[in-house]
């Protein structure tokens, strides 16, 4: 029997104020909810989120890009309450369990890197791949190699090191003092950007050639201070979804291996099907030897249920590192390294994967979307609109100030979640969306919009 004071308590009002009298939430100013309430979500189930007086939000965003299945999916469900009555969880150093070492070997099956590392999210793997890189120049006596290299407007995560690498001046300005000096290099800028036509890609190949000939002469008068050039593949997320060519990534693979730098490619957010394959350096490159030295993996690998982020690199890395000495082996850790919990789901994301056929059923899905998705590209205020697998993104012209808030504030009112980045919206829902509920989406979205630009 529910106890008197459940009624009380289990009203959006009363929830919003315990949560704001107790909880620091991330990405945040907090002075803000004083006029802008939190939105209190009680359930969820497919692609909707409801609050605890039952209405409901289409989840156009995957829950910060980490849904991709739906929530409460049954299949994801089942094998973690199996997994669950077996080994919830147990340390990983000097002990191993079947979840682990099954998604270990399924990571390296897909990706063609033999080893694998395992980490909590995507800041934390980004913070181990550098600290690999650097560690590995260490251990075979390139002691110079101790700079990064990112793109312009790259982000990669908000712990120290993943800042040191972060090019988003509302991420990054306030810790620069603490934060390495690393190099910066241009992004390989789109026809859009500099006044021409949009193709598919922003960027075209031309484009591309240019900003890595300018990497190429970084790497090659720097070579000896560079341990890693770390790279978002195809798509900058926190930038406004910024598309490129996947030519520069093809002569970044090239330059970075002939100036003895390493590759690490950040697939936090590309990977897992999102940008068309799954993971976006498939359309740079399946040859051995252009696979990258690390791979970054979170977000979308538990399917939106656990934390959970690995990093991936090669036998050659690896190699540099077994030894008699405990200095030179990796010594990074956290408590749940390797969660039994979180690998089971990642599993299981990764057999809907196969069973289903989401690669190709999301491309037939992407192509039915393009005319449900032009009457956007077609609206007046609209620029730049750009799609690269299940990804659309488009950029507002002559926006209000504060148009991200008010975006998504008014998008709330119509039954959204969408989180715009400066004047960019973009959609980046779970994979199960229907083509009507994909229409709800688009329709919705111009009417939120009008009501802002009005």
């Amino acid at each position: 029997m529910p106890h008197p004071t459940d009624a009380l308590l289990n009203t959006n009002a009363n929830l919003i104020k315990r949560s704001l009298a107790s909880v620091w939430h991330p990405c945040t100013q907090m002075k803000h909810h004083e006029v802008f309430p939190l939105v209190p979500i009680a359930s969820a189930g497919g692609v909707w989120l409801s609050d605890v007086e039952g209405k409901r939000y289409l989840d156009a965003v995957s829950s910060w890009w980490v849904n991709l299945f739906g929530h409460a999916n049954p299949r994801i469900n089942a094998a973690l309450k199996d997994q669950l009555d077996r080994l919830p969880h147990t340390m990983l150093a000097g002990f191993t369990h079947e979840p682990a070492v099954q998604l270990a070997e399924r990571l390296s099956k897909l990706t063609g890197l033999g080893h694998t590392f395992f980490a909590s999210d995507g800041a934390s793997a980004v913070e181990i791949a550098l600290k690999m890189s650097f560690h590995y120049w260490r251990n075979v006596g390139e002691l110079g190699k101790t700079k990064f290299v990112s793109l312009e407007g790259s982000y990669h995560g908000e712990t120290l090191g993943a800042l040191s690498v972060t090019d988003v001046a509302v991420f990054r300005d306030a810790y620069a003092p603490l934060l390495n000096n690393n190099l910066r290099v241009p992004f390989p800028a789109g026809t859009k950007e500099i006044g021409g036509d949009v193709a598919e890609y922003p960027c075209c190949a031309e484009c591309a050639d240019i900003a890595a000939d300018q990497l190429e002469a970084l790497l090659k008068s720097h070579s000896s201070e560079i341990a890693a050039f770390i790279v978002e593949p195809l798509v900058q997320g926190a930038a406004g979804m910024r598309m490129y060519h996947p030519a520069y990534l093809r002569r970044a693979r090239e330059v970075c291996a002939q100036y003895n730098v390493h590759l690490i490619a950040d697939e936090i957010m590309t990977g897992f099907g999102r940008t068309g394959t799954m993971f976006a350096w498939e359309q740079v490159s399946t040859l051995p030897e252009m696979r990258p030295d690390f791979m970054c993996l979170s977000k979308g690998i538990t399917g939106g249920y656990l934390p959970l982020s690995c990093v991936l690199t090669t036998t050659n890395v690896y190699r540099a590192f077994y030894d008699d000495s405990s200095a030179r082996g990796f010594l990074h850790s956290h408590s749940y390294t390797g969660s039994a919990l979180a690998c089971r789901a990642a599993l299981a994301t990764l057999d809907i994967f196969i069973d289903d056929g989401i690669i190709d059923d999301n491309r037939a899905k992407a192509e039915r979307f393009k005319s449900i998705a032009d009457i956007l590209s077609r609206h007046q205020r609209v620029t730049n609109f750009r799609h690269l697998g299940m990804i659309w993104a488009f950029d507002i012209k002559d926006t209000p100030d504060n148009f991200a808030r008010r975006m998504y504030a008014a998008a709330l009112g119509h039954g959204l979640l969408i989180r715009p980045i400066g004047n960019t919206i973009y959609f980046m829902p779970p994979y199960i969306i229907s083509d009507e509920e994909f229409a709800t989406l688009v329709h919705q979205t111009i009417t939120a919009l009008e009501e802002v630009l009005s």
